[in-house]
């Protein structure tokens, strides 16, 4: 049997079953959660809450969506290592930029979707069509309140979203939490959990779309004996193991509903990355409508100190080339699904004005957010702009909460109190999202 993993090295909670304390018969792929939780947690961590399916590096997750909007979808796309938003989007009206970085500087000539003052990275092509269909946008200088240039620190201090509190509780666990049980699988995540989900709602995990099996059976329907008799097994009366008894049998049947994902096949080409296929596995989900709701999806290598390329070739353009093409992918791979789909993009913090002598970046502050899909006040930019500075230590500094983004796609696309989401938080407008 497989035990939940964290990404990137994010620990478990405390008091979680190790490999040796999983029941027999537990459904592999599916996290066990901790025998302290609540008897209702236990149930909505078993039936609905973490699956996670892991394909390469890439990391999908989801949460619930509240019953107003039960059938939207959020998809967040964290970018592991710091990401370099000053290449990405580039601030080309401020000639700061080109004269802290006159080896790696990206071309004005050279831009896409450009207006007075930025532009996007010219290998970020495949996001013209949702520019332009008003479906995309970038909030830039985002980020921490506080820099915070530590990988693993700043990491879990973005995914926890809650700045004082000893409570080891995600963002998207407390989202997951806002909901009542309407689903087995509203918390989905693609291989190891990351810490935004981590909390007292539990989370399963997966390989693959193939992933979730138990050992012995060849199928996961009542057709299977072994299955059949498992089931059987944990649908009668174990005495004084009620919450153990529902959540073995919510898991069983989470593994059993989740095979429709296998019956849905993509149309549009994804690119063959670990991005690319993970995305693939979300819009196959949501176009099951198996009752997954909020995702993640972790893509990196991102942490750029050397050698991070022209504007035409190497790791940037690797980079931006395959997120942007993945993204583009699964909005044409949902058809008419993408209209309850919102994608938003993260990172734990954003890179240093100035280039390095190794033509990289040091790790940095602020940061630019993508925000695409359904409800997104699109074809423009958001935020406001500090203006940079050119010196070796100079920060793009933060003027956008982060918060303040990943609030405004809450309350736009769910019924969840963001102040239960993100508690003591009062959010800033950005205006990003149509409504709000």
């Amino acid at each position: 049997m497989t035990t939940d993993t964290q990404h990137l090295g994010s620990p478990d909670l405390p008091g979680s079953p190790g490999p040796d304390s999983r029941p027999c018969g537990y459904p592999e792929g599916v996290a066990l959660p901790g025998l302290a939780t609540s008897r209702r947690g236990l149930l909505r961590g078993a039936a609905l809450g973490g699956l996670s399916l892991s394909v390469g590096g890439a990391v999908v997750s989801q949460a619930p969506i509240a019953a107003a909007a039960e059938t939207s979808a959020i998809v967040v796309v964290s970018l592991r290592g710091g990401s370099d938003g000053l290449s990405m989007v580039v601030p080309h009206g401020d000639q700061a930029y080109y004269d802290a970085r006159p080896n790696t500087g990206v071309a004005a000539d050279r831009l896409l979707m450009k207006d007075a003052m930025f532009g996007f990275h010219p290998s970020m092509s495949a996001l013209q069509g949702l520019w332009d269909a008003g479906s995309l946008a970038a909030v830039h200088a985002a980020g921490l309140p506080v820099a915070n240039r530590s990988h693993f620190s700043a990491m879990e201090e973005i995914e926890d979203a809650d700045p004082g509190s000893a409570a080891r509780v995600g963002w998207l666990n407390r989202l997951l939490g806002t909901d009542a049980l309407t689903s087995p699988l509203q918390g989905l995540s693609v291989g190891g959990r990351p810490l935004a989900m981590v909390g007292p709602e539990p989370t399963m995990t997966v390989g693959d779309v193939n992933g979730v099996k138990v050992s012995g059976a060849s199928s996961l329907s009542n057709s299977d004996p072994r299955f059949g008799s498992l089931r059987q097994a944990w649908k009668g009366s174990v005495p004084g193991r009620a919450a153990m008894r529902d959540g073995m049998s919510a898991a069983l049947t989470a593994a059993s509903d989740f095979q429709a994902v296998k019956d849905v096949s993509t149309t549009a080409t994804f690119p063959n990355s670990s991005l690319g296929r993970a995305l693939a596995i979300v819009s196959r989900t949501v176009r099951a409508d198996v009752g997954s709701s909020v995702f993640t999806v972790d893509s990196g290598n991102w942490d750029m100190h050397t050698d991070i390329g022209s504007s035409s070739s190497g790791w940037m353009v690797n980079n931006a080339r395959d997120l942007a093409a993945s993204i583009a992918a699964f909005f044409t791979d949902l058809g008419d699904a993408a209209s309850r789909v919102t994608l938003v993009t993260i990172s734990e913090f954003g890179r240093r004005v100035a280039e390095n002598a190794n033509r990289g970046f040091d790790h940095g502050w602020g940061n630019v957010m993508l925000v695409a899909g359904a409800g997104v006040r699109g074809g423009q930019y958001h935020g406001s702009w500090p203006g940079l500075a050119t010196g070796v230590n100079a920060d793009l500094s933060v003027t956008t909460d982060y918060r303040s983004v990943l609030a405004e796609v809450v309350a736009a696309r769910t019924a969840a109190s963001t102040a239960t989401v993100f508690p003591g938080f009062r959010r800033e407008s950005v205006g990003v999202m149509t409504g709000q």
